[in-house]
């Protein structure tokens, strides 16, 4: 994938299009189960995860999914907090302005990653309460994955 303004611009229209009147417990369990639905039936090999006011209230992990997979969901969960915005346009927003996140972001790479697959869950009028995420496919494949759950979620 060629890293470029285009999809950076892209992945701030998610974040603004993406935001909530309200997000509860149950509502983490509804979306959570309907992404397990979802990955189950593509036979993907991911871990998924939601976190709400800084507890995890949703987590699997399918068939294929490895340890390390936790690791890199958790990883990418901080820096989804951390900025308030997704793994991903983390991650791109280093990029398009020819910064390196590893180094430039001064954060502890063993505990923060900007790799895709990490969304926020923001609320109107209150702002990011938590995030929802998947790892186990290529960074941008777990970011669209999510997104496009989170729309399905939302227009349900």
């Amino acid at each position: 994938m060629t890293y470029s303004t285009e999809f950076h611009d892209r992945i701030l229209a998610e974040e603004r299009e993406l935001v909530f009147d309200a997000f509860t417990r149950a509502d983490a369990w509804q979306l959570g189960c309907r992404m397990r639905a979802a990955a189950v039936e593509r036979e993907l090999p991911i871990v998924i995860g939601i976190v709400l006011g800084g507890q995890r209230v949703f987590h699997c992990a399918l068939d294929g999914a490895v340890p390390d997979n936790d690791s890199w969901l958790e990883r990418k969960t901080r820096a989804t907090l951390h900025f308030q915005r997704s793994s991903m346009g983390v991650g791109e927003q280093f990029r398009v302005n020819g910064r390196v996140y590893e180094t430039d972001s001064r954060l502890p790479a063993d505990r923060y990653a900007a790799n895709g697959g990490v969304f926020p869950i923001r609320l109107h009028g209150t702002g990011v309460v938590g995030a929802v995420g998947v790892s186990g496919l290529p960074q941008v494949q777990d970011h669209e994955f999510v997104v496009a759950q989170l729309r399905a979620f939302r227009d349900a």
